[in-house]
């Protein structure tokens, strides 16, 4: 068991007082205030004209490859390194992912790679980009080269809640952006997620397709399969409160990369995710790579802070090299692969205390230094 984990959920005392409000406000009838009200403030914070909330931020995905128009035989590019839960929804709606690298300055999918694949003469339904670790990819680029050869652009901004680039929110360019708000991310509703888009038709379908397909009869009708994914009030209420520190949760998480980054300097091993110009990554997980040609690998100190009672995790095992997806197409040098093999994630929760960072920073330590 461990003392102090990767990613805690931070909860106050706000988001106490407006569930409960939630629980009274649903005594003996269906009431959906709350939910409501978390979308348009998601909206307000986040830019976009209109937000879906729903159960998960798979659940985002899946119905945005849905209402987009994907379907069997088409493909999705997407990156490699990323969650199952960013390319599960390809495989929902019978497409076929093909996975593609990273870029060395920003470790998100790399517009290069993708670039030179429709110069090609390749071109996919749709590009499904992927924020990592906080991280907002380079979605002026993948806009401008969708528009050119009429692809669809859906943004799994899963982890980039308060995240910017080029002054604009993640997700930004997409015609439909995913957010995730599970036990672990910068905002939590104990589960769940959100759909946004500047395309008010595209959330109602959405919407529709989140509560069963049910058709506006005063008996259940339905005419096409649709998806139990609408978020809860409560949970909504839970996400209203989480939403008003937003940018002190950001805050905070940038602040403990920061002193990692100082504490951490002294070892030349050690090379943390890099920031874009222009951008404001939430730092969601303080993720490095160790290029030590010793014993003490990324595995050691793993080893090491498991030892110490601290949680800590390797980089996303890129989707190429999962079993489930052995026959599909990668594209790039494998970057991912080097940084799965080689890179690690701190505890970087914004409820962790200096104390506990402090622990952190004297495991790694000692482990580099044993």
């Amino acid at each position: 068991m461990f003392d102090i984990f990767l990613s805690a959920p931070h909860i106050g005392e706000n988001e106490q007082a407006l569930a409960a409000e939630a629980l009274m406000a649903n005594q003996g009838k269906p009431d959906l205030a709350m939910l409501k009200r978390f979308e348009r403030e998601l909206a307000a914070y986040t830019g976009f004209k209109h937000v879906a909330a729903l159960s998960s931020g798979t659940a985002a995905l899946h119905l945005a490859l849905l209402v987009a128009g994907v379907q069997h035989g088409d493909e999705v590019w997407t990156s490699s390194m990323t969650f199952m839960g960013g390319v599960s929804p390809i495989v929902f709606v019978g497409a076929t992912p093909v996975f593609f690298d990273l870029a060395a300055d920003s470790w998100t999918i790399s517009v290069d790679l993708i670039e030179e694949e429709m110069n090609k003469g390749r071109k996919p339904k749709a590009i499904l980009s992927t924020d990592l670790y906080g991280q907002a990819c380079d979605m002026d680029r993948l806009s401008a080269l969708c528009e050119k050869h009429g692809v669809v652009l859906i943004s799994d901004a899963a982890e980039t809640l308060g995240a910017f680039r080029n002054g604009r929110h993640a997700g930004h360019g997409s015609k439909a952006a995913a957010l995730s708000f599970n036990v672990n991310k910068i905002i939590t509703t104990f589960g769940g997620g959100a759909l946004m888009s500047d395309d008010e038709a595209f959330i109602r379908r959405a919407e529709y397709f989140s509560t069963q397909a049910r058709q506006p009869a005063i008996h259940y009708q339905h005419t096409e399969i649709g998806y139990n994914y609408r978020l809860s009030n409560v949970s909504a209420a839970i996400g209203v409160g989480q939403l008003q520190n937003i940018e002190a949760r950001v805050a905070r998480r940038r602040a403990i990369f920061a002193r990692y980054l100082e504490a951490l300097a002294k070892f030349p091993a050690l090379h943390f995710m890099p920031e874009p110009k222009g951008s404001r990554s939430t730092r969601w997980l303080t993720c490095l790579e160790v290029t030590l040609q010793s014993t003490r690998t990324s595995q050691h100190i793993l080893d090491f802070c498991k030892a110490a009672r601290i949680e800590t995790r390797p980089l996303w095992k890129p989707m190429h090299m999962q079993p489930v997806f052995a026959n599909t197409r990668f594209v790039g040098p494998g970057l991912c692969e080097r940084l799965f093999a080689n890179g690690l994630c701190l505890p970087s929760g914004s409820a962790m205390t200096d104390v506990q960072q402090t622990r952190v920073i004297n495991a790694v330590s000692a482990a580099l230094a044993a």
